[in-house]
């Protein structure tokens, strides 16, 4: 296959569950500048940094391989501020494979006007760096924090296809940061954990209600529609597979008891033998032995006069004590 049938084969697969969610995320907008402001901040905060020059102007820089992260930046910033970013996209690492997509706001005055608006830039020049926490100011709102979780997870988020497992992450570059991802989910009661993974620290929920919680506060409402979707089938499916292996074991155990109350009965025939038996008892083994198979309320039915299922299984009881007794010795 050469490169190109290859990039024509990547192109014609479907996009991932967590791309999908991603999509939907992208097009989803807080109505209130506050709301923009948080998600901004959000995205800022993993993917943005604050470029002072030598003659102290200020600049504004985005940088992500994740191209929806990207253009989410520059929306907001439209939005927001009614500011155009300059954007591009370049190519890195080995063989130059890597996309890197870009946002840039050079100019001082309009940039200033950005960071100092998610407080990563104070009124008197001073900076935060951007691997800090977002500002506690801008999440007080539960629409602020819903936004700040859209943002967070649109720039460092994943999860895995429900059909599978049930995963959802958000990954960040310090503990700080991760604490914050934390508690803002934890505020909306979605049970979210924090474990070091290769010097990064990794935000997950791993029950598919937390889950469910966070792509409905988020917005992500068709991939939310999909996931309930796949939970009733595996819930149908697991209900099917309960039921048949509760089938399959109550025929197991009927099965051992038949087999059981055969031998008892062979036992019986091969020693002191069914004559010596009571009438009721004798007629009992017969047909048990000419039907191995049924169950015993059609043996009942065949008996003269019939009987019900507990009188066949007192007469069954009966003939399995009369055969531990001869194998006794007794």
């Amino acid at each position: 296959m050469t490169k190109q049938q290859a990039k024509a084969e990547t192109e014609k697969r479907p996009p991932s569950f967590s791309q999908t969610i991603k999509e939907e995320l992208a097009e989803q907008f807080g109505t209130a500048r506050h709301c923009q402001i948080a998600e901004l901040a959000a995205l800022i905060s993993f993917c943005g940094s604050v470029i002072v020059r030598e003659n102290g102007k200020i600049a504004f820089a985005a940088e992500s391989e994740n191209l929806l992260a990207i253009r989410k930046i520059c929306s907001l910033i439209r939005r927001a501020y009614h500011i155009v970013p300059e954007t591009g996209i370049s190519m890195s690492g080995e063989k130059h494979r890597n996309r890197i997509c870009t946002a840039v706001v050079p100019d001082s005055e309009p940039a200033s006007r950005i960071l100092m608006g998610v407080k990563y830039l104070s009124r008197g020049g001073v900076v935060r760096e951007t691997e800090l926490p977002v500002s506690a100011v801008l999440l007080r709102s539960s629409c602020c924090r819903r936004a700040f979780l859209r943002g967070a997870f649109l720039a460092a988020g994943s999860v895995n296809d429900p059909s599978r497992s049930y995963h959802l992450e958000i990954v960040c570059a310090g503990e700080d940061k991760a604490q914050q991802v934390q508690e803002m989910m934890r505020s909306f009661s979605i049970e979210a954990r924090i474990v070091v993974r290769k010097g990064t620290y990794v935000v997950y929920v791993k029950e598919s209600d937390g889950i469910s919680d966070f792509f409905n506060l988020t917005g992500a409402h068709q991939g939310l529609m999909q996931m309930e979707n796949i939970r009733i089938l595996h819930g149908i499916s697991g209900s099917v597979n309960r039921s048949v292996n509760c089938e399959t074991a109550n025929l197991a155990k009927t099965v051992e008891a038949s087999v059981e109350q055969i031998r008892c009965i062979e036992t019986i025939r091969d020693t002191i033998g069914l004559s010596e038996l009571s009438p009721p008892l004798r007629q009992m083994a017969e047909v048990r032995l000419e039907n191995p198979d049924a169950p015993l309320k059609d043996l009942g039915a065949l008996l003269d006069p019939p009987v019900g299922k507990s009188g066949v299984n007192h007469r069954l009881r009966r003939l399995k004590q009369i055969a531990e007794d001869i194998r006794s010795g007794n």
